[in-house]
């Protein structure tokens, strides 16, 4: 692998991941990128495992869903192993799925059948959070030699951090969001029923709390009723 060509590829994959304008489209971007900048990858997608269910997060590719479907069926395999960080691998790579893996008996012979050749798979994450593993496919044993270790890390960095900046944007607008929602419903009941600021809300937290719906639901409810009428 040329290194100073791939660290000036991650160069503009950083840039591009962080212009994304969602936490999705940053999801899809990373498994767009690694087909793109590994060798001999030809598939890739973003597994996490939630209450001991397989997630597809992304995919880009042939492969990644059937896959992640059968590692969630059989609860094995090494996506599904590196996604709930099973004996603390943070990176895994088998370089000829066409033979026999003991630890993942039923996956290793479904793989064969799906046409897998090689696999290797990173851990998404930082110090704060995890967000699943990157797993990369090819068709063609051998596919990922010794140094497609030190490539995934600097891929999956890149990814990891642009993926933390996503999700803390995207919460930031959610928050925004939610704030300016129960502030025009909290401005209907004022005008409305002549209350203050503090009963309005309340009222609002009052319907939360009876009905045990979300503030922002009660709010949007609230709007809906009331709807403006410019």
């Amino acid at each position: 692998m040329e290194w100073q060509r791939y660290a000036e590829q991650m160069a503009l994959l950083a840039r591009d991941l962080v212009a994304q304008d969602s936490v999705q489209a940053t999801l899809e971007a990373i498994s767009a990128s690694a087909v793109k900048l590994v060798e001999g990858c030809d598939a890739a997608g973003i597994l996490t495992v939630s209450k001991g269910r397989a997630v597809t997060l992304a995919v880009c590719g042939d492969l990644v869903e059937d896959s992640d479907r059968l590692q969630g069926e059989f609860g094995e395999g090494p996506c599904f192993d590196a996604a709930r960080r099973v004996g603390g691998q943070r990176l895994f790579r088998i370089a000829d799925m066409t033979r026999p893996q003991p630890s993942w008996p039923r996956f290793s012979q479904a793989a064969r059948d799906l046409g897998i050749g090689s696999m290797t798979g990173v851990l998404l994450y930082t110090d704060e959070q995890d967000f699943g593993a990157l797993n990369l496919y090819s068709r063609r044993p051998g596919a990922f030699g010794q140094d497609i270790e030190a490539a995934g890390w600097l891929l999956a960095s890149h990814a990891a951090v642009a993926l933390a900046t996503a999700r803390t944007v995207d919460q930031l607008e959610h928050a925004l969001e939610t704030r300016h929602t129960i502030g025009e419903a909290m401005g209907i009941l004022m005008e409305r029923h002549q209350l203050s600021e503090d009963e309005a809300f309340g009222v609002l937290r009052r319907i939360s709390q009876d009905h045990n719906l979300k503030l922002r639901d009660v709010a949007r409810r609230v709007r809906a009723e009331f709807p403006d009428p410019a």
